[in-house]
């Protein structure tokens, strides 16, 4: 709720992020949840999406997404899924970072995208 109300407060000059907000529930169980750009939550119990090519992300993951995915055939698949959005919207920028959220931990791999 604290960031929520931090972005509500700016709704008439808003900062202009998206946030994603995921890590694990005190029962351990995923928490995935993202908002807009005055707070309002969205919140999913398998996957979120956010940023500038949010509607090429949702095709995509739509299409890969699988419950239950080991963490480098999920790894794999967000790879694919951002590579091939940021690709197509010109300003998403080289890549990305694909954080994987576990019990153990968290594993984080760079993406570089097409640079032309």
């Amino acid at each position: 709720n604290l960031l929520s109300s931090m972005l509500y407060e700016k709704r008439f000059g808003p900062y202009f992020c998206e946030p994603v907000i995921a890590g694990l529930d005190e029962k351990g169980a995923p928490y995935l949840s993202t908002m807009d750009l005055i707070g309002a939550q969205a919140a999913a119990k398998d996957f979120v999406v956010a940023g500038t090519c949010e509607g090429n992300l949702y095709g995509m993951c739509e299409t890969l997404y699988k419950p239950d995915m080991e963490k480098e055939e999920l790894f794999e698949t967000l790879a694919q899924a951002l590579l091939a959005s940021v690709d197509r919207d010109a300003l998403s920028g080289w890549g990305g970072v694909v954080h994987i959220i576990t019990k153990e931990g968290v594993i984080s791999r760079e993406l570089k995208g097409r640079q032309d």
